[in-house]
């Protein structure tokens, strides 16, 4: 993996573009790619500006060096004025919006000057993950957008870290709950299969790594440090050490686990 701020032929960084800059992983986008020296630009719908829960926010990228342009994935015209000025785009707009992106890669492709864009990923790979026709299209809509980007021969890399550590690891992956629990937990399946959890910041300083390193042009960057794989029981276990008390294990089947799911 490149250094992080390593310089591309020339001498000079390349300018970086995050769109969803106010979002929780597009703030720590921002913030590794200031880290690691890139000029950095924030789009910001024009409402963003005057919203008092945002308006903070934005000031401290200005203090930070982050330029700040005016411009949403509906608006062509501001999109295209955007790209111009950057030689990186980042995208970390949520799920919902993710076929949203057609509009920005339009405009990559005519403004002709980005190196490398980073679509709205960030999870599993949609090329290969399986969820039994359960996920309301979630990962077909993040499939579809890298055959548009594929399609249009825009400079890419696509990074799959699988399961960014505050969305299951604070609740010991137990639905419903935001805190681990103290007194018993499901345990699914064998609760031996292990999953990769990532720090979004460290997500973030991986993705600005990337942007100019030639390995990572056209592929897919996989994230999985070997110090970050678990299984539930051995989170479980890591858990019951520091409360000093073993919790009542409740297994819970596969089978049994589908029926849930399909019955809410």
């Amino acid at each position: 993996m490149a250094m992080v701020g390593e310089e591309k032929a020339g001498g000079s960084r390349s300018k970086v573009l995050v769109i969803g800059a106010t979002g929780r992983f597009g703030q720590e986008l921002v913030k590794a790619s200031l880290a690691a020296g890139h000029p950095t630009y924030a789009l910001v719908r024009e409402p963003t500006f005057s919203r008092a829960d945002a308006s903070l926010l934005l000031r401290s990228f200005s203090a930070s060096g982050v330029t700040l342009l005016k411009g949403s994935l509906q608006d062509f015209p501001s999109l295209l004025e955007a790209l111009k000025q950057v030689d990186v785009v980042i995208c970390a707009v949520p799920s919902s919006q993710v076929l949203e992106q057609k509009l920005l890669i339009r405009a990559i492709k005519q403004a002709g000057c980005i190196e490398r864009f980073i679509p709205s990923e960030f999870g599993a790979d949609p090329d290969k993950v399986q969820t039994v026709e359960m996920d309301h299209d979630f990962y077909k809509k993040k499939a579809e957008i890298r055959r548009c980007i594929e399609k249009e021969g825009i400079p890419h890399t696509y990074i799959s870290c699988n399961f960014f550590q505050r969305y299951l690891l604070p609740s010991l992956i137990q639905p419903g709950l935001k805190t681990p629990p103290t007194d018993k937990v499901k345990i699914f399946g064998s609760g031996n299969v292990k999953a990769v959890f990532v720090k979004e910041s460290d997500v973030a300083t991986f993705t600005i790594c990337a942007i100019d390193d030639t390995r990572t042009l056209n592929k897919v960057l996989y994230l999985r440090p070997s110090g970050n794989a678990y299984s539930q029981n051995e989170l479980t276990e890591i858990w019951e050490v520091k409360m000093g008390k073993k919790l009542e294990k409740i297994h819970v089947t596969e089978e049994q686990l589908l029926k849930s799911i399909h019955g809410s």
